[in-house]
């Protein structure tokens, strides 16, 4: 089996070679660098399965670095993790509003890290549980064993979290979904608990990309005081 191949961007370097060591001692491919623009060469010339970012880079810092992969195509889906001393939930919220999937704040230990990667890493098989391979809601169409979505033909760049959310939204039309359910089938029962906030970050990101007019949605609604309904 090929090993998953990893894009640590640290710039303390005593803290990349713990981390790419225990991560090499799991099985995986880890490539590092050690400020933001060496990471973005790197990750336009490679194919990562994740990338791990810190904030605080030197020179090009890491949410531009985080928005910069996102606006690529060839690296737009690939999960995010970023790392940062920053532990305020505005920071938390900015941080994935860049795009990151998840937010681990110094210090950590290694065994949540190493969890965080182990989710990220985790992907469910097209062939697994699907009842169809293409789930359509007006003029969008959803092709789950590509993990594309396209807009009246017109492809939509998702990251791999919206996908899901917009693949959770799609096979439960008009249902009302609460958070937890969300955080649930979205992130999985065995992730450590995250602020409800995730949910609405990532679906406000999501809305930004389906809707007509985001600030009006119309095709996820906001059901108050329980959760988010998908129209269609």
């Amino acid at each position: 089996m090929v090993a998953k191949k990893i894009l640590l961007v640290e710039d303390e370097e005593k803290l990349t070679a713990n981390l790419a060591d225990k991560l090499r001692a799991e099985g995986y491919e880890v490539l590092t660098a050690l400020d933001g623009e060496t990471g973005w060469g790197m990750a336009r010339s490679n194919s990562f399965d994740l990338i791990v970012l810190d904030i605080m880079l030197p020179g090009l810092d890491g949410l531009s670095l985080c928005r910069m992969i996102r606006n690529d195509s060839e690296s737009a889906d690939v999960p995010i993790i970023m790392l940062t001393a920053r532990g305020a939930e505005v920071d938390k919220i900015v941080g994935l509003e860049s795009g990151a999937d998840d937010y681990i704040v110094k210090p950590f230990g290694l065994g949540e890290f190493l969890a965080r990667v182990r989710v990220q890493m985790r992907r469910p098989s097209p062939e697994r549980g699907l009842k169809q391979d293409v789930l359509s809601a007006g003029d969008l169409r959803l092709d789950l064993t590509a993990r594309r979505v396209y807009r009246s033909d017109a492809e939509i760049k998702l990251s791999n979290k919206e996908f899901d959310l917009l693949t959770l939204f799609m096979r439960n039309e008009s249902a009302v979904l609460s958070r937890d359910f969300i955080l649930t089938n979205v992130w999985g029962h065995d992730y450590f608990p995250l602020d409800k906030r995730t949910v609405d970050v990532h679906i406000r990101w999501l809305r930004e990309k389906i809707e007509e007019n985001p600030s009006s949605p119309k095709r996820i609604s906001t059901v108050r005081g329980v959760g988010y309904r998908f129209e269609g």
